[in-house]
């Protein structure tokens, strides 16, 4: 300790902590540890100048655990605490998150279970506030929220390129044992097997529902719990996504929502597990969406018809190679370009939707070490881990149980006149979405939010060079499609839509899902459902 500092108790409160441990590897060497409310400070106790002091922002800390030295002659304990940072890529420009330990040796006393008790306060001092400390967007209040105490997560083992197993053992399990997150590892053995699963779940029994797959599993779940008898209180059931397929949208838009720089693949799955470790939950947007066949949808993220829709569905033959399939079957749409015929007409955001009331604040689980939260119900101490008496219950439509589409009227019924109707019928495409990104590098609509209770509206009219299509493709990776000045491109805010094919060909695609072919009308429902994000 340097002359002209003051001294410091050992292991006593300034600010927060501080402490004096060894190194774990070698007994000489000690290190001073201060634990403020936002960082956690280490450096080297040396009588040397100019002693390197690392500051770690609790900010991307997961969390931290204690536990008694491996050797039973050894009397210490130790707590190793689980960062996550940004820094930069060691093979190409920008940054990521990478991790980062710490581990501290505590030998106090010779008493083993005096210093395990010293390194659980510690551990438990460093989780506390961690919590304290998730990230924060510029200019978005998040609700105050708990990690997820128990959590259900449905892997679909074939999608992408057939890798998403091995991708959770190797990059989100370990993540998940850091941040001491329980969880239950669901595989889909069929397709809908997620929604006939979380239809007839208990609920209660799970505190947040994960999605490791593409965007088509989180179709499934989603539906499966609108088609619940109790799909009012279902649908409150935090989400969260976790990529594992070729396109990955609702993954990339989660990540951009929380302000982090551009990330793809195993850095974009890193990303998506540190946001579910930190457990903030946000509000998100639905679009119920009615078939000519009198079926009725829940989409979390696009409906296409067209270019975008065949290059979607057609491109499945290609899901080995994962995400460049959507490459590959661009480029073999584009060589027999297609037009298609049909009406579209919509409901214009006129103003900011009205927005449901927010619910109160995620509360904590008895099972985890978080703070006691005045707003929790000790009576849904099973249910959620959030209250609901705020939030705004939808109306119902009484045949369906689901909420009614108010704004919609029946498909053969014609539409009110403060419905615009688009002149031209000749298409290459339309494409309603209502999240950030269409794929992990299609950056579709750069201001678009998780709730910001509007679907954007794009399409493009005939006469569309196939240059000037690829073009507007190209620019979208970095979001820059509607500063292309292309006259065929249109882009509207919207509150719903109708679409009414002519082609007697096509394909309607709902979350990449292929639907009925036919007409089909659209309503967002802002903030339905919710998210877990940052």
């Amino acid at each position: 300790m340097e002359k002209d500092e003051p001294p410091r108790p050992r292991n006593g409160l300034v600010g927060m902590l501080y402490g004096e441990f060894t190194d774990t590897l070698d007994d000489k060497v000690r290190y001073s540890v201060s634990l403020t409310e936002g960082a956690l400070t280490v450096q080297r106790i040396s009588s040397s100048p100019g002693r390197t002091k690392v500051v770690f922002n609790l900010a991307d800390c997961v969390g931290c655990r204690a536990q008694r030295a491996q050797d039973s002659a050894d009397a210490g304990a130790y707590f190793r605490a689980y960062f996550y940072p940004f820094k930069r890529r060691w093979m190409s420009a920008g940054v990521a998150r990478q991790r980062l330990e710490q581990c501290f040796r505590v030998a106090l006393v010779q008493d083993a279970a005096a210093n395990l008790r010293e390194a659980e306060r510690w551990a438990r001092a460093i989780r506390d506030a961690a919590v304290l400390q998730a990230p924060r967007r510029d200019g978005v209040t998040l609700w105050e929220v708990r990690r997820p105490c128990r959590v259900m997560i449905l892997v679909n083992p074939h999608s992408g390129r057939g890798q998403a197993l091995q991708l959770f053992t190797g990059h989100v399990q370990g993540m998940l044992n850091e941040a001491d997150v329980p969880y239950s590892l669901v595989i889909t053995e069929h397709q809908n097997h997620a929604r006939e699963l979380v239809k007839k779940a208990d609920l209660s029994q799970w505190d947040a529902l994960v999605i490791m797959s593409g965007d088509g599993l989180l179709f499934e779940v989603v539906n499966g719990l609108m088609e619940r008898d109790d799909w009012q209180e279902a649908i409150q059931t935090p989400l969260g996504i976790l990529p594992g397929g070729s396109g990955n949208a609702l993954a990339a838009s989660v990540h951009h929502y929380s302000q982090s720089p551009p990330a793809w693949n195993e850095e974009l799955l890193l990303s998506c597990s540190f946001l579910l470790c930190k457990g903030q939950v946000g509000s998100l947007d639905l679009v119920s969406v009615q078939l000519a066949s009198k079926q009725r949808l829940f989409s979390f993220l696009s409906l296409a018809w067209g270019f975008v829709a065949d290059v979607d569905i057609e491109s499945e033959k290609y899901r080995h190679v994962g995400a460049v399939r959507f490459l590959m079957g661009t480029l073999v749409r584009l060589a027999t370009l297609r037009v298609y015929r049909g009406r579209l007409a919509y409901l214009p955001v006129t103003e900011r939707p009205d927005l449901p009331s927010r619910p109160k604040p995620y509360s904590p689980c008895s099972s985890l070490p978080c703070r006691p939260d005045p707003d929790y119900a000790p009576n849904r101490a099973n249910r959620n881990c959030v209250s609901n008496s705020s939030a705004k219950r939808p109306e119902s439509d009484g045949k369906t149980r689901a909420p009614a589409d108010s704004l919609l009227p029946g498909l053969d019924q014609p539409l009110p006149d403060s419905w615009t109707v688009v002149e031209e019928e000749d298409f290459v495409l339309v494409l309603a979405i209502y999240q950030s990104h269409l794929a992990e590098d299609l950056w579709a609509v750069p201001g678009a939010l998780a709730d910001d209770g509007v679907i954007h509206l794009f399409y493009v009219t005939a006469g569309i060079s196939r240059p000037a299509l690829l073009r507007l493709f190209l620019a979208m990776e970095k979001g820059a499609h509607l500063a292309c000045g292309c006259p065929h491109l249109v882009y509207q805010k919207v509150r719903a839509l109708r679409l009414e094919p002519l082609s007697r060909e096509g394909v309607i695609a709902v979350d990449g899902e292929t639907v009925h072919y036919g007409p089909v009308q659209a309503q967002i429902h802002p903030g339905l459902a919710r998210l877990i994000s940052g």
